[in-house]
């Protein structure tokens, strides 16, 4: 299966996505004939810059002769008299970071039927077209939920709007002719600090992009800055089925698109890389330990019979827990009870949670995030007098540091040929540790 990942160690925008497909691979030709099939009065300019000493591409958005510069996002609401009623409207709009907020236009801005309706039209491929709709669509209804509002009442300032579909259907084109099957993303640096709005100041991550992110895995670090903009979050959302560390796969190539700043701390880019996902009887994992951030569900159970619990814990497993235990605990009045342990990933907790309140009888579920070390892993098949089994072999720098044949490919052997399990165990290691000998 051919994969991408998205390394996000500086946020993403939508802009520094563009620079990443070009520098993967996608043919600028295409994104010039996407802007000019949008037919809003924008193009393009792609160039070569540095960001702490790495090459990459950036795209720069000129949209009715306005460059895409550093900005803030902020929204203003303005009340329109319609005979007896008011239209609540908000529109985006853009500022030079170190000049503040500037008027927005009294021109009504576009609306997302508008948006749609010109998206439609477009000359491109109508796979990246509905792409395209849904991220906007996306951010349309974040921005409507953050105001308390209709998404048909969400307008964008005329030059945002431009701006804004430039960056998603191009977006959207150049994706979609990298023919990747999946997306695959980094938990995302959001920066830190503020931004300026019509409404005063408010922290990073904004309010809408806060809205895209939800469940996604994301933490703070380098410049206080905005790092992850809301057409970022939403093409983010759109496009990646999950997130996690980089995964196994046998790369193909790579691009670094850039961002506007250039930081001292770090490189200010978004790193693209594409490749056939490894299959899973190869190295997962890097010769050295990986980290991520796992969720941790807890619940303390004085009432369920032990049957019920072990059920439940089958059905967490099966349910795509990482790791499932319960250890037996003294409740109060003395009564002995079992604490539940769940280990899942952030993506999985809400649902494993409810999980976890229909298969038992707590009423309250515990929930932290930690962080999680693990070693890498492979798997090596060896050949015994009964048949095949897997042995799972852990690495550290490079070094063996355990192996262990698979229980149950041993548990079916045993199972099969009326053999201690044991026996087929122990038989397992002295052909692994033959192999290795040879090796």
């Amino acid at each position: 299966m051919r994969i991408a990942y998205l390394d996000c160690f500086s946020g993403i925008s939508g802009d520094m996505f563009l620079g990443a497909l070009v520098d993967a691979g996608v043919s600028p030709k295409l994104l010039e004939n996407t802007v000019a099939a949008l037919d809003v009065g924008a193009r393009l300019e792609i160039s070569r810059v540095t960001r702490g000493g790495i090459s990459a591409t950036k795209v720069d958005v000129y949209a009715n002769g306005e460059k895409d510069l550093p900005r803030e996002v902020f929204w203003e609401q303005q009340e329109h008299a319609h005979e007896h009623e008011h239209e609540r409207v908000w529109r985006r709009g853009y500022a030079p970071s170190k000049t503040g907020p500037s008027p927005v236009t009294t021109r009504h801005g576009r609306g997302l039927p508008e948006i749609r309706a010109i998206i439609e039209r477009a000359a491109i491929n109508s796979t990246a077209k509905a792409t395209a709709i849904r991220i906007f669509e996306a951010l349309a209804e974040a921005e409507a939920e953050i105001h308390d509002t209709s998404v048909d009442q969400v307008h964008f300032h005329e030059v945002g709007s431009v701006d804004a579909m430039v960056d998603i259907v191009c977006a959207a084109v150049g994706a979609e002719s990298l023919a990747v099957e999946e997306w695959v993303c980094s938990p995302l640096n959001v920066g830190g600090g503020t931004v300026r709005c019509a409404h005063g100041t408010l922290p990073v991550p904004a309010p809408a992009t806060l809205k895209l992110l939800q469940n996604a895995p994301v933490y703070s670090s380098g410049p206080q800055v905005e790092l992850v903009t809301p057409t970022g979050a939403a093409i983010v959302k759109t496009l990646c089925s999950r997130f996690a560390p980089f995964p196994a796969m046998k790369i193909e190539k790579a691009g670094y698109g850039a961002g506007t700043r250039d930081f001292p701390e770090h490189p200010n880019l978004v790193r693209l890389t594409i490749g056939e996902a490894a299959p899973t009887d190869e190295v997962t994992t890097s010769p050295s330990t990986s980290g991520d951030r796992i969720a941790v569900l807890e619940a303390n159970l004085d009432d369920l019979s032990p049957q019920v619990l072990a059920y439940a814990m089958e059905r967490l497993l099966a349910e795509g827990a990482l790791d499932v235990f319960s250890v037996p605990v003294q409740m109060k009045k003395s009564r002995p009870g079992a604490l539940l342990t769940v280990l899942a990933k952030m993506e999985d907790a809400d649902r494993l949670s409810k999980l976890i309140f229909t298969e038992t009888t707590t009423l309250g579920v515990r929930r932290r995030e930690e962080q999680r070390q693990t070693l890498s892993r492979r798997w090596e098949t060896v050949d015994t007098t009964w048949g095949p089994v897997r042995i799972k072999i852990a690495n550290m720098n490079g070094t063996v540091s355990n192996y262990a044949p698979e229980y149950e490919d041993c548990r079916s052997l045993a199972e099969a040929q009326h053999v201690p399990l044991r026996t087929v165990m122990q038989e397992a290691i002295q052909q692994y540790l033959r192999s290795e000998r040879k090796a």
